[in-house]
């Protein structure tokens, strides 16, 4: 077997995507706090949390670009979902079930063991509703790998015609079912923010991505001056789109104002999706003549353990929230201690997902099990999934 190449583009947009969402998780904390919620702090705050949304669409974005290129000429699909919801399910499992079982120790909230059947149906506590959207998504990729190759001489028209598809969808969400009432509906599609679907576009991208690799590098690097400061304006420009036309124009509800499922947020998120991937190869680039460098070690060890931080994020969001509420500060005073915050939430869950990692047998609650099975053959170690 032909070892592939370890791509560093990807370990640097996995630490830049989880970093995105501790970041966003982190001035929920913040905002959670604040008791006027008209003073400017608190808008200030809820207006910047929308910059950061395309983190989801990322890792949606680098899960199609690395199982493709591991399975696009590679269709054992038992073996395929064995390796994969091996890694997700698990994890997802254990995860609910220990913050469940903390929570109930806090005695936060109305907590207990009754709603540990509905959480685990639907995703919807403790952010892990994104391995939710993973195991769906490992259910359709051998679908879409069966697209790529029925469309091998037109891939880039399928890529269009998601795109079209992707854009159809958050027209709907914002404006057709503005008002609907979704109560009586399956969960799976009220709660569309757990359907795999709303997010096929970034995984067909990603897809295209890892199997045209040199021309769609080549026309980054064409496009990269233009393209950068696009993506700059559209992120400046969700602040504006956010205060003025969702909430004064449409009037809109501050949930539903901040939903990622929107037009503008499609064209943003590509942007900015397709600007890190070229940062990422500069990234790789500067990377292979200055590998000791600290910031390259921390780049790969930040990638290393993403997914185990995703998985603990909540204790160190609840360590955040806990030293907070013992200080008493106002709502300026919270505006300012926000870097101060995300850093330690940043090094808290890294140091907790780094611990799992190099210390046995804790490394099954990040998916990376120090302990396997003895093999008959060694085989080539490959790329793994993103979620990992």
């Amino acid at each position: 077997m032909v070892k592939r190449p370890y791509l560093h583009e990807v370990d640097f947009m996995r630490a830049f995507f989880i970093c995105g969402v501790l970041w966003n998780h982190t001035i929920n904390q913040f905002t959670s706090l604040m008791a006027h919620h008209w003073h400017t702090p608190y808008y200030a705050l809820r207006s910047i949390r929308m910059v950061g949304h395309f983190s989801r669409m990322g890792f949606m974005f680098m899960t199609g670009l690395v199982l493709m290129m591991i399975y696009y000429e590679k269709h054992d699909w038992p073996k395929f979902l064995k390796k994969r919801y091996n890694g997700v399910l698990w994890p997802y499992l254990m995860w609910n079930t220990l913050l469940l079982g903390l929570m109930i120790a806090l005695n936060k909230g109305n907590d207990t063991w009754a709603q540990l059947s509905k959480m685990l149906l639907h995703g919807d506590h403790f952010y892990m509703y994104y391995l939710l959207i993973t195991m769906q998504l490992y259910l359709l990729f051998p679908l879409i790998v069966k697209l790529f190759h029925r469309f091998e001489a037109h891939q880039l028209r399928l890529v269009v015609i998601s795109f079209l598809i992707q854009l159809s969808l958050v027209t709907l969400i914002k404006y057709g079912l503005w008002g609907v009432d979704t109560s009586n509906w399956p969960y799976w599609f009220k709660a569309y923010s757990i359907n795999v679907f709303v997010y096929q576009f970034y995984v067909v991208l990603g897809g295209y991505v890892a199997l045209h690799h040199q021309p769609v590098t080549a026309w980054l690097n064409q496009v990269a001056g233009l393209l950068v400061p696009i993506t700059i304006s559209l992120g400046l420009g969700t602040v504006i789109y956010y205060r003025w036309f969702n909430q004064r124009v449409l009037n809109l509800s501050s949930g539903h104002a901040l939903s990622p499922h929107q037009p503008y947020m499609l064209i943003y998120d590509t942007a900015m999706i397709l600007t890190m991937y070229w940062l990422g190869q500069r990234f790789a680039v500067w990377r292979s003549v200055h590998e000791r460098h600290w910031v390259a070690k921390m780049i790969h060890n930040i990638a290393t353990v993403s997914f185990g931080m995703y998985l603990n994020q909540t204790l160190a969001l609840l360590a955040l929230r806990w030293g907070l509420a013992q200080t008493g500060w106002s709502a300026h005073q919270l505006l300012w201690a926000l870097p101060l915050g995300f850093a330690g939430v940043v090094a808290l869950s890294f140091g907790l997902a780094w611990f799992c990692y190099r210390v046995a047998p804790f490394g099954f609650l990040i998916g990376r099990s120090q302990w396997h099975l003895p093999r008959k053959t060694v085989k080539t170690q490959i790329l793994e999934d993103v979620s990992k």
